[in-house]
């Protein structure tokens, strides 16, 4: 029996880790840790929330104390940490909340982790589940590499690239055993409707404006997220200590070109004339510090633990389409109350 605390396990990416881990060890206590902020929803988690090896516990990793006790009851054998502020956006408009959470959070985890187990570390782990925008921005060629220099150009990827040094630094200074993993843009179910894919969605569903930030030729590498939680489960197991993969979609798209595919599948799914959905877009000014292109390089992962994606992008997003328009009421209550106001404040 192993006791693994995953962090942020009502999020997005988080949700479909916690339930991939409970289903598939049924032998492992699997313990979801969230602070049910606004991108936390307990809904994402209801297919698994009786399993017998499933605890669900309320609590914020900027807590020193809460997480201190925690660890001492449970003694986690092994963490995989997700728990993050993550969009760029916000970070814009508030810095502060990423650095107290992905920062002084993930310190927080690594000292209690430490302080459990006290250099007895044989079976022990310490996952960090990290982002492509710590390496900063890309030109028209190229990709990252696990050892591309950092250069983050927002306070999300600050926060980020803040929080895998201090993972190492922890790694090598008291020898903790940790991997890391860096990912890009993630897509599918359960996504919180402030990110391009989930937004767009609603918004066509809806007939509302799509926001587009500037020419909309910003290109980004797409990954499953029912793909990433397979990466994560092979690097957890399988990783070799104190290394980083890259976990890739090998998947480059512009925003604009992503955009007239999903309102092409839109159009086909809703039974609306073709055009119809890309009537909507509307280009907006665009953000600070807009990074041009993130691509990522997964061959590392793809050459020493075997993982590659399962799906193709359109296989994917059509999917995800299905899900939305499936599970409409989801969609309708976490874009209710302060996520309007949010929503007025960013795009309108």
């Amino acid at each position: 029996m192993k006791n693994i605390l995953i962090t942020g396990g009502a999020g997005f990416i988080g949700s479909h880790v916690v339930r991939l881990f409970v289903n598939k060890y049924p032998n492992y206590q699997i313990y979801n840790l969230d602070a049910l902020t606004y991108a936390g929803n307990l809904e994402n988690n209801i297919d698994i929330s009786k399993a017998s090896n499933y605890t669900f516990v309320k609590g914020n990793i900027k807590d020193i104390d809460f997480i201190n006790n925690l660890f001492k009851k449970h003694r986690f054998d092994g963490v995989i940490h997700l728990a993050a502020e993550s969009h760029v956006d916000r970070s814009i408009t508030n810095p502060n909340d990423f650095i107290e959470t992905n920062i002084l959070g993930t310190a927080n985890l690594l000292n209690a982790f430490r302080d459990l187990w006290q250099d007895n570390y044989e079976g022990k782990l310490f996952y960090h589940v990290s982002t492509d925008e710590v390496y900063g921005s890309l030109g028209k060629t190229g990709l990252f590499v696990e050892t591309t220099p950092y250069d983050p150009q927002s306070p999300y990827a600050a926060s980020k690239a803040s929080s895998d040094h201090i993972v190492r630094s922890y790694g090598n200074t008291y020898k903790l055993p940790f991997v890391i993993s860096n990912c890009s843009n993630n897509y599918g179910a359960n996504q919180f409707p402030e990110k391009l894919i989930p937004l767009f969605i609603h918004n066509i569903r809806n007939r509302k404006s799509l926001p587009v930030y500037g020419d909309g030729n910003y290109t980004r590498d797409w990954l499953f997220v029912e793909d990433h939680a397979m990466a994560i489960d092979l690097i957890f197991h399988k990783g070799k200590i104190e290394e980083t993969y890259n976990i890739g979609g090998f998947n480059e798209w512009t925003n604009l070109n992503l955009i007239h595919l999903l309102c092409k599948q839109m159009d086909e799914k809703l039974k609306l004339q073709e055009g119809t959905s890309a009537k909507l877009i509307t280009f907006v000014k665009d953000r600070a510090g807009h990074d041009k292109r993130y691509a990522i390089d997964a061959t590392k992962l793809n050459r020493e633990l075997g993982w590659k994606p399962s799906v193709t992008f359109e296989e994917g997003l059509s999917k995800t389409i299905d899900w939305y328009l499936e599970n409409e009421e989801w969609l309708n209550n976490v874009t209710s109350g302060a996520y309007k106001d949010y929503y007025k404040k960013m795009y309108d």
